[in-house]
């Protein structure tokens, strides 16, 4: 009986402090989207008094990423946090380390180009194909060009997201080439917004969009 009931308050303490948690983050990080929070290890109270938790996983759905006033949506963001220091009032914490994958639809990667193109799946892993609508010598053309999507060293020790397109069609007349990539190349950053302590490490492309991957020590939780 005292075990059973053990087992429910604990139980009903890891779903409070889940939803705590979830309310925190959701604040932090401006999210329009919606935050679960899945708290491990077992009994939590004792992690609790502690101050200590194994780890945690955080689903999020919406991050926007704003660098230089510029913003990336992330459609999810999904991020376990190992090793989590809870604060003294247990609005949030820091994990010794945490890691994680993000996905930027091609949707969302058209929004943050600015330059008015189209971005979609480019056919293999890596690439992406640009359409973009550009004006050379009187004439408007619209080209499609596939494109290289890499991560580069950015100030500060972040990453930026890079886009740069493979070969230009008619590059050999003049003033083609530098009007179309004027269009269908660039940069984004998206180190803010992200919880602090989470650099970017890999990148990757699919049907579904452009896959990331995250990872980091000491690293923000909620509301520390």
């Amino acid at each position: 009986m005292l075990g059973a009931l053990f087992a429910g308050v604990d139980r009903w303490a890891v779903n409070y402090a889940e939803n705590r948690l979830a309310e925190r983050i959701q604040a932090r990080q401006g999210l329009a989207g919606s935050t679960e929070v899945d708290i491990h290890g077992f009994p939590f109270l004792t992690q609790a008094l502690s101050h200590d938790l194994e780890q945690v996983d955080v689903k999020l759905d919406g991050v926007q990423a704003v660098s230089d006033g510029r913003k990336t949506r992330l459609s999810q963001l999904n991020a376990t946090f190992r090793g989590v220091k809870l604060n003294g009032d247990y609005s949030g914490g820091t994990a010794r380390r945490a890691e994680g994958t993000a996905l930027v639809t091609y949707r969302d990667l058209t929004e943050a180009s600015q330059t008015g193109v189209t971005v979609t799946y480019g056919g293999a892993p890596g690439k992406v194909k640009v359409t973009a609508a550009v004006e050379v010598l009187g004439r408007r053309l619209a080209p499609s060009v596939v494109s290289t999507v890499t991560l580069v060293d950015a100030p500060g020790g972040t990453k930026t997201v890079r886009v740069r397109a493979d070969d230009i069609p008619g590059a050999g007349l003049p003033g083609v080439e530098s009007a179309v990539r004027k269009q269908t190349d660039f940069d984004r950053r998206l180190d803010g917004g992200l919880p602090a302590g989470l650099k970017l490490d890999t990148l990757t492309s699919d049907e579904s969009g452009v896959h990331l991957t995250l990872s980091g020590t000491n690293v923000a939780l909620a509301g520390s």
